[in-house]
């Protein structure tokens, strides 16, 4: 057998082959970096990082969470809290009134009583109040900057109203906020009943008249921060010939609101009575 011929390259003959060294290669291949959660101990085979995990307790803060929503939309009563204040009841009546009759009455008391629109004062500031309001008792009612003067003009049918309500839960009332709300963009702010005029804890029964509008409550923070992202909300939607009574610690340990809505509504007559006592 010949030889194998050198190739013939510009300058001379060209070196055959050689073969290659593997061994030379494997000394080269590093080997893969093996996790640091394999060893057998973590804190030594991470000795080159400074940051270590440290379990910390969470807060009681952080801990909390906002309660659910309560959403009432059916009859009965309804203790929301029991605390240092004692016990806040809602009793609702959705049907107190028949249609007919709540038809009437908000057609005559839309025509006949004194509405008006006045203006608040909320942190110092002035602001117009989206909705209309009407007094009617023998004293003064003061509240956000506001004072109602002495309407002893009980225009029909509001004696009939009244008269209901006393029989029905045997508590006599000698005031009467009313209140119009003449479409969605109308409301109340969040806020409590709770003016020295008032007594302590207060029962006040609220009628509506007209559409449908939601009612909220939410809970006062405790201690009162004024933080109230935890508070617990209770819903109820109140709708014509309705009959709702705030009694116990209602005024004391949570705040009501109507909130204004993102759909059309037509006009909705809220008649809240109440007692005013004279001042001291």
């Amino acid at each position: 057998m010949s030889k194998p011929r050198r190739s013939r390259v510009q300058g001379g003959w060209a070196d055959p082959p050689k073969k290659k060294d593997v061994r030379s290669d494997m000394n080269r291949i590093k080997p893969p970096e093996v996790p640091i959660w394999t060893g057998k101990n973590i804190d030594q085979a991470s000795s080159s990082s400074t940051h270590k995990f440290q379990y910390v307790q969470p807060s009681a803060e952080e801990l909390q969470q906002k309660p659910s929503d309560i959403i009432i939309n059916k009859g009965g009563v309804y203790d929301i809290s029991e605390g240092n204040n004692g016990i806040s009841r809602l009793r609702f009546f959705p049907d107190f009134l028949q249609r007919e009759e709540a038809d009437g009455y908000f057609a005559e008391l839309y025509e006949s009583l004194p509405w008006k629109q006045t203006t608040s004062v909320k942190n110092g500031i002035s602001y117009i109040q989206p909705r209309l309001t009407a007094w009617i008792g023998d004293l003064p009612y003061t509240y956000s900057g506001i004072t109602h003067h002495p309407d002893s003009k009980w225009v029909k049918p509001l004696p009939d109203i009244k008269d209901k309500i006393e029989d029905l839960i045997g508590y006599k009332f000698n005031s009467l906020l009313c209140n119009l709300y003449r479409n969605d963009k109308d409301g109340v702010e969040w806020h409590c009943d709770d003016e020295p005029e008032l007594g302590p804890q207060p029962i006040i029964a609220s009628i509506s008249l007209g559409d449908t509008r939601n009612f909220e409550l939410r809970k006062k923070p405790v201690p009162n921060t004024g933080d109230y992202s935890l508070s617990q909300v209770v819903r109820m939607p109140l709708k014509h010939g309705s009959l709702l009574i705030m009694e116990g610690a209602t005024q004391d340990d949570w705040q009501h609101r109507v909130p204004k809505e993102y759909h059309d509504r037509d006009s909705r007559i809220n008649l809240t009575f109440r007692v005013i006592y004279p001042a001291k």
